[in-house]
Formats: structure tokens, C-alpha cells, sequence
């Protein structure tokens, strides 16, 4: 197997602006891998998890396409910390595995995995040379999510806890962007940052 690229977890709260930043990195060069996307391919119809997630679950947990049924599972994990680990067990070591496979291939200047629970998954950060967290203060994340997704502020607060602390996200950063002041403030950071990992890079 080829070595592994010089390569940064990215992270971040949900609506912290996590795909911005990656976009905004995409754009200067580098190679963006991202595990929400690959998650999904994993549990679309006829997705290569959803054996497992069928035997585990029962079939009532896939929908009439063959992919899982997200809302269904949703409803059980937030209730079912036994299902949620079980869940995991199935989708985090196919994530991880379809990710590192697709960065041992890139042909960016380097590699950002875009991980939402980087920190809390455990094995990422053994497998990145920097992890980066992209910070906002509680309050912009809830207003962003509501606006953007239209749900209620206790269900925002309730996807929020089940994420580790925003103190806990910051103290394992190596680096960290603050998106709290606008896109010419965000590209200012991601520039300061791309110089840095080319410089480490190289």
C-alpha cells in the first residue's frame, strides 16, 4: 500500500462552517475527503453497510429503495446510546477505511479529511499529521442550523451535546479557524493556514 500524504483532520460543531473552510481549501489546491459523503454512499440503496445495518437492525431500518431509513434511524440512535455504538461499529471502520483508501490516492498538494466527530471517533487523530477545528460561538452555530436546516432550537441544543464540548474541540486543535466575522475573514485564516501546511509539507 502507497504511504499516506501529508494530510489534516478537519473539524468542527455542526453549523460551524466546516464545508466553507473545506471549499475555501479545495479551492488553493488541496485534496478535501469527506466522511459525511462517503457515510452516505455507505447506507444508500444497495450500499456496502447496508447488509450489516439490515442484519443488525431488522429490515424495517430500509426504506423501500434499499438504502437505510435515515429517519427512522435517527429517532433510535438519539434514545439508544447501545444503538448508536452499535450503529457505529458497522459505518465508522468502512468510513475510515473507503477515506484513508481514497486519500492514499490523492494528487492534491495535500489531503483534509473532512471528519464531523474526528475527535470523538477516537482513531483519527493517531492518523493526521495536524487536526484543525473551525470555531464560532454556540449561539451563531444554533442560529445557522435553524436557519439553515429549520429546526427547532431544542433539537440543534440535543445534536449539539451529543458532539463533544466546544472547549474539548478547541483543546485538541492544533489549529483553529474562527468563522464568526465573515468570508473575507475566513479566506484571510485559510490562506494563512494553506502557506503553513505547504511549508510543513515540503
Amino acid at each position: 500500500m502507497s504511504a499516506q500524504p501529508f494530510a489534516i483532520g478537519l473539524t468542527g460543531g455542526i453549523g460551524s462552517g466546516k464545508s466553507t473552510v473545506a471549499d475555501m481549501f479545495a479551492a488553493r489546491g488541496a485534496t478535501i475527503i469527506d466522511t459525511d459523503l462517503i457515510a452516505h454512499s455507505m447506507t444508500a440503496p444497495n450500499g456496502p453497510a447496508m447488509p450489516a445495518i439490515v442484519a443488525e437492525f431488522g429490515p424495517e431500518f430500509a426504506d423501500a429503495s434499499g438504502a437505510m431509513d435515515r429517519a427512522r434511524m435517527r429517532q433510535l440512535v438519539f434514545g439508544d446510546a447501545g444503538a448508536k455504538a452499535r450503529l457505529e461499529a458497522i459505518l465508522h471502520p468502512r468510513i475510515r477505511d473507503a477515506a484513508l483508501a481514497a486519500g492514499t490516492a490523492a494528487t492534491g498538494s495535500y489531503v483534509i479529511y473532512a471528519v464531523p466527530l474526528l475527535i470523538e471517533s477516537g482513531t483519527w487523530r493517531a492518523r493526521v499529521a495536524r487536526l484543525l477545528a473551525v470555531d464560532c460561538p454556540e449561539e451563531v452555530q444554533i442560529a445557522r442550523v435553524m436557519a439553515r436546516n429549520g429546526l427547532p432550537e431544542a433539537q440543534v441544543r440535543a445534536i449539539m451535546a451529543a458532539q463533544v464540548s466546544r472547549a474539548e474541540r478547541l483543546a485538541a486543535a492544533d489549529d483553529v479557524i474562527v468563522n464568526n466575522a465573515g468570508i473575507d475573514a475566513l479566506a484571510a485564516q485559510v490562506d494563512r493556514l494553506h502557506a503553513s501546511y505547504l511549508q510543513i509539507r515540503w
